[in-house]
């Protein structure tokens, strides 16, 4: 299928070009052809767990190879967020290097002492104890942020929690709402669209998930490509309000 007037692709990572810790069957091929044609894209993931330059050596060992700054995270448009409302700020932080970094990038000072934000990410080490903290912030005024909704995900030996459960712990414990940036909201398209210098009506989004992915492209008015290779099935497209633009088997059926 060619999309002739589509000039750039952002592309989800997780069931569109990897599937746990082995690339998808012509995903390589589609991105090898995008950066040979000098297309602009990103690669998407709501995980904030690592840095571009973590998933870029983890993307290389399974075959593909892709340059760090087109690998878009929502640590990173947490990170834009928080710099765009309160420039070098005060955070406490619960999360890993990919979130961290991204914060102490934009100039923000990670801190236990009266911070102005509590920032949730993805995390391999739960400690009650830094959870309680956050919670005390938030109570005594600190604004909830967190990176991404999703209440689970893959991990070794199968489903681990995610940022949306730990949310909802210290939501349940303070009545405070996180304000989530990743999927499906659609301020984290907008900051790739200008991450890329592109307009919404020359850009397309490839997902597997209809209420993150597909709703996200909708709503931030790009036309949606729901590939069959992640966690939908074509059966299950009829239950949603909403439809993709193209429904496709996986990337390699894009002709660029």
């Amino acid at each position: 299928m060619s999309l002739d007037n589509i000039k750039n692709y952002l592309i989800d990572m997780d069931g569109v070009i990897v599937r746990g810790a082995t690339l998808i069957p012509g995903a390589a091929e589609f991105i090898h052809k995008l950066r040979e044609k000098e297309v602009p894209f990103l690669i998407f993931t709501n995980n904030s767990l690592y840095t571009p330059r973590d998933l870029q050596m983890r993307l290389h060992y399974m075959g593909l190879e892709v340059p760090p700054n087109a690998i878009f995270t929502s640590a990173l448009a947490t990170a834009q967020f928080l710099h765009s409302q309160h420039p070098g700020g005060r955070a406490y932080v619960i999360g890993e290097s990919g979130l961290t970094t991204a914060l102490h990038d934009i100039g923000y000072i990670l801190t236990d002492q009266d911070p102005e934000y509590v920032v949730i990410g993805e995390t391999t080490t739960y400690s009650f104890e830094r959870i309680s903290r956050a919670i005390r912030f938030v109570n005594a005024g600190a604004r909830l942020i967190a990176t991404n909704p999703d209440v689970m995900g893959p991990g070794e030996g199968g489903i681990v929690p995610a940022t949306g459960a730990l949310a909802a712990l210290i939501n349940a414990a303070t009545g405070t709402k996180p304000y989530f940036i990743g999927k499906p909201n659609p301020l984290m398209m907008r900051m790739a669209l200008r991450t890329l210098n592109a307009h919404s009506e020359e850009s397309v989004m490839i997902g597997d998930t209809m209420s993150t992915d597909i709703v996200a492209g909708i709503e931030s008015g790009l036309r949606t490509i729901l590939v069959l290779t992640g966690v939908t099935s074509r059966e299950q497209v009829e239950r949603f309000p909403y439809r993709p633009t193209w429904i496709l088997n996986s990337v390699a059926d894009i002709e660029v």
